[in-house]
């Protein structure tokens, strides 16, 4: 299975780096894993709903670049469905199973994701009615996708 994080903007803490780093490093015994960071664009304090589009469609067309026609594509969004850690490693399981063989995860930038994408997707998951910074983000989406092949493949981990 190959999983791709698709993200907007890019990390510039050092702890979070190393945080994306380690997991993606123990991913590396499950799946082929890939991140790619797309641009994003500045948001001027109290833009415009006009302008807000006018971002997330920008950004959108640099993400919309690297998602691939066969690709199973899930958007990280507020209003998506909400999983359990063990939901979660079931529905990439059953992807699996049912011959998906590249799965991508998109989280947008600061001001959410564009209409393009939103319609691409296949899948919309809320990890909370809350929001996080899209940075800290990745650190989550990749520790309950570490978490999820644990599960699935029925080894010790945190509950």
């Amino acid at each position: 299975m190959k999983i791709t994080l698709i993200t907007v903007g890019k990390i510039k803490e050092k702890y979070l780096k190393d945080a994306i780093a380690e997991y993606s490093k123990r991913l590396s015994r499950y799946c082929k894993l890939e991140i790619v960071e797309v641009a994003d664009e500045k948001t001027p304090d109290n833009a415009s709903d006009t302008a807000e589009d006018a971002i997330r469609d920008k950004e959108g067309e640099r993400i919309l670049k690297y998602i691939k026609e066969d690709a199973y594509v899930i958007t990280l969004e507020i209003a998506g469905k909400m999983l359990t850690s063990e939901e979660m490693a079931e529905k990439i399981e059953k992807l699996g199973v049912q011959g998906t063989s590249h799965i991508i995860f998109i989280i947008g930038g600061s001001i959410g994701l564009g209409k393009v994408i939103l319609k691409r997707s296949d899948y919309a998951l809320s990890f909370s009615k809350m929001t996080f910074p899209h940075q800290l983000m990745r650190v989550i989406l990749l520790e309950q996708i570490y978490r999820s092949y644990r599960i699935m493949n029925h080894e010790p981990y945190h509950k």
